[in-house]
C-alpha cells in the first residue's frame, strides 16, 4: 500500500484562463497546452472551454449553443426558438472524430436576435428574455440543452479530457481575446455532457475547482428569482447566482465576489473606514443565502474581461502571472509556464480577494 506523499492526490480539478488586455486576439492553442500538465487533475468525465470575442461576424446575435439528444427534439426547439427569435444562421458546431471523444449528442448552434413584438408583449429587456428562454428549454424541452448564450462568445464542452475536447472542437481554428478552461475530476455528481465546465448564462461563464457544502441552500435561494438547476453539476448555481447580483441587482465585481466570499464577520468590524464597513455589513445581510461555503477557486469569464477568485480560507490553488498585455491564471504555475515559458509576476491570489483583468475599451 502506498503511503501519503509517495502518491499523488490532486485536489480536484484544473482551471486555466488567459486575456489580452489590448484585445488581441489568440486561437485556443495556448488555453490547450495549459491543461497537458494539469492531466492528472482531470479523470476524463469533463472538459471544457469557453472563448470570448470568436464570432465578430455575428457580434451583434446571441449565440445559442445546444446538445440535443434527437433529430425531433432539435426540429421542435428550432420550431419554439422561431416564435420568440429572428434566426440569422443554424448549424451544426464543426467537430472532428476522435476515439477518445464517443456518445456524442447532436450538437448546433444559432445566432439569433430577440423579436421586437415579443419583448414588447412581454415588456422584458432582451437580456432578461434570453435568459428565461434558456431556464425554459432546459427545464421543459426534454433532450434538448442550452450550454452557452452570450454575444461574440461561445462555450464548448464534452464528456473527455480537456486536451481532447480541444481537438474534437476543432478549436485551434478559433480565435478570441479571452479563453478559460476546463478539466473535470467530479466526486459527488455524475460525468455527462451537460455537467462539464464552463457553466454560462449570457455573456458569463464560470469554471470551478472545489465543492460547494452551501450548495442546497444557494440553490433554493437562487430559484426563487426564477433560475432552474437543472445540470446535475454545483458549479451551475455560482454562475446564476453571479448573473443575479452583477446584472440584475447591479452589483459590481468587488461587491459580487465579497457576496459569495464574504469577509469574516470580524474583519467586517474591524474595517476602520465607515463607508466600506457599512457596505460590508449591508452585503452580507442582504444576500446571506449566497454565501458560498467550502473549498473553491473560480474564474468568471464576461465580456471584456475575466474574474479569478478564491474562498476566504484559499482551500484550493490559484496563481496568477503576467507577460506584457497578457495575463494567465491556472491552478498549477506549470500550466502558466506552458502558455508563456517566460511569463513574469507569479503570484497566488490572497483568500477572498478577486482578481479582476478587463480589456481596455474599445480594444475589440
Amino acid at each position: 500500500m502506498k503511503r501519503e506523499g509517495e502518491v499523488r492526490i490532486p485536489s480536484g480539478c484544473a482551471i486555466a484562463a488567459v486575456i489580452s488586455k489590448e484585445g488581441k486576439r489568440m486561437t485556443a492553442g495556448k488555453i490547450i497546452d495549459a491543461m497537458k500538465p494539469m492531466h492528472d487533475r482531470s479523470n476524463g468525465l469533463g472538459g471544457g472551454f469557453a472563448g470570448y470575442g470568436i464570432y465578430p461576424e455575428y457580434k451583434d446575435f446571441y449565440a445559442l449553443h445546444l446538445f440535443f439528444d434527437c433529430r425531433d427534439t432539435r426540429k421542435a426547439c428550432e420550431a419554439f426558438l422561431k416564435e420568440r427569435f429572428e434566426m440569422i444562421k443554424g448549424e451544426l458546431i464543426p467537430t472532428r472524430k476522435i476515439p477518445e471523444i464517443t456518445d456524442e449528442p447532436i450538437i448546433w448552434r444559432y445566432f439569433v436576435a430577440p423579436l421586437k413584438s415579443v419583448l414588447a408583449d412581454l415588456q422584458l429587456d432582451e437580456k432578461e428574455f434570453v435568459a428565461r428562454t434558456v431556464m425554459k428549454i432546459n427545464t421543459e424541452m426534454k433532450g434538448a440543452y442550452v450550454f452557452s448564450s452570450g454575444k461574440n462568445m461561445g462555450t464548448f464542452k464534452a464528456v473527455g479530457f480537456p486536451e481532447d475536447v480541444g481537438r474534437f472542437y476543432r478549436l485551434d481554428e478559433y480565435e478570441g481575446y479571452s479563453w478559460t478552461a476546463h478539466g473535470r475530476y467530479p466526486t459527488n455528481t455524475p460525468g455527462w455532457w451537460g455537467g462539464a465546465h464552463p457553466f454560462t448564462l449570457l455573456d458569463y461563464s464560470v469554471v470551478h475547482n472545489g465543492e460547494i457544502s452551501s450548495y442546497d441552500a444557494n440553490r433554493r435561494f437562487i430559484e426563487m428569482f426564477g433560475y432552474k438547476c437543472t445540470l446535475q453539476t454545483d458549479t451551475e448555481v455560482i454562475t446564476y447566482i453571479l448573473d443575479y447580483l452583477i446584472r440584475v441587482q447591479g452589483l459590481t465585481l468587488d461587491e459580487a465576489a465579497s457576496v459569495i466570499a464574504a469577509p469574516f464577520w470580524s474583519t467586517v468590524e474591524n474595517k476602520t473606514d465607515k463607508d466600506e464597513r457599512d457596505k460590508l455589513r449591508f452585503l452580507r445581510t442582504v444576500f446571506p443565502s449566497f454565501l458560498i461555503t467550502g473549498p473553491f477557486s473560480i474564474v468568471l469569464g464576461f465580456d471584456g474581461g475575466l474574474m479569478a477568485l478564491n474562498d476566504r480560507l484559499k482551500l484550493r490553488s490559484m496563481v496568477v502571472g503576467e507577460k506584457n498585455d497578457t495575463v494567465f491564471i491556472a491552478s498549477e504555475e506549470a500550466a502558466i509556464r506552458a502558455m508563456e515559458p517566460d511569463a513574469e509576476h507569479i503570484w497566488a491570489p490572497s483568500g477572498g480577494e478577486p482578481v479582476v483583468v478587463k480589456v481596455k475599451e474599445g480594444a475589440y
